[in-house]
């Protein structure tokens, strides 16, 4: 049962609940104008450090392949030439992968304050703020430093396999797209309901261990917003919403309160 007194849905059921609590959160946005706006200012700086960053791998990923394939310099120039632009390209389509991976959690490290202020602005205006205990905000953003990158071990340990089976023909253009949905989704979901649930006092385990506890919401929320993400601006126009919709989910579904 949810907080609601509602019973909690499995399956495909759960997966739309989880679509649901992002169009609840966007629809929070919409009436809330001024906190888009206000949600908008850290993603507008992390998007320029990704623009710049992304500028210079494309710049340089044609130097950095030559480095790694000092074997190569032997060879005819025409191969050697293919081989390494093929690996530039390949790096640099890495380096995209990652970028869409590491987005929310670098929002999230840069925009602490913001999102902490819009994540409590969202339950005060569904009957009151969940407060638990007081943390100095240093400590607050190397906490949530130290917890994404911790998660971003895990987002690499099933990323890079799963990018490497994506040259294997007919699996690599069906499974390995879906299964790379689901796995950034899931991710992403995990660094969303941060904020609400460590007001709650959840340590990081027991943050993952709700969130495995009930993975068709999870999943549903999570592979929405990597989709949205995907589309060019579209992380930097829907943090705001997706930061709204993770709080309502984990108040609602996850961590309702007592």
């Amino acid at each position: 049962m949810n907080s609601m007194g509602q019973p909690i849905r499995r399956g495909i059921g759960g997966f739309a609940d989880g679509i649901k609590y992002f169009f609840q959160g966007l629809g929070w946005v919409a009436r809330n104008p001024r906190q888009w706006l206000f949600g908008l200012i850290p993603a507008l700086i992390a998007l320029a450090l990704y623009i710049v960053a992304l500028v210079l791998l494309g710049t340089y990923a044609g130097d950095l392949a030559a480095w790694v394939t000092p074997f190569a310099d032997g060879w005819s120039a025409g191969v050697r030439d293919t081989v390494r632009v093929l690996l530039g390209l390949v790096v640099f389509g890495l380096g995209l992968v990652l970028a869409v991976i590491t987005f929310t959690a670098a929002t999230l490290v840069i925009g602490d304050p913001f999102y902490e202020k819009l994540s409590e602005r969202v339950e005060e205006s569904m009957g009151g703020v969940h407060k638990g205990p007081d943390v100095p905000i240093w400590r607050s953003i190397i906490r949530s430093l130290r917890d994404s990158l911790i998660t971003l071990a895990y987002v690499l340990m099933f990323t890079i396999p799963l990018f490497i089976l994506g040259f294997v023909p007919v699996v690599g253009q069906t499974v390995v797209p879906v299964l790379g949905a689901a796995v950034s989704g899931f991710f992403l979901t995990v660094e969303l309901t941060t904020l609400a649930m460590e007001r709650r006092g959840l340590a990081r385990k027991q943050r993952f261990a709700l969130l495995r506890a009930d993975k068709s919401p999870a999943l549903g929320f999570g592979v929405l917003v990597f989709l949205i993400f995907l589309i060019p601006f579209g992380a930097v126009f829907a943090m705001p919403a997706a930061v709204a919709g993770a709080t309502i989910m984990v108040r609602v579904r996850l961590a309702p309160r007592d």
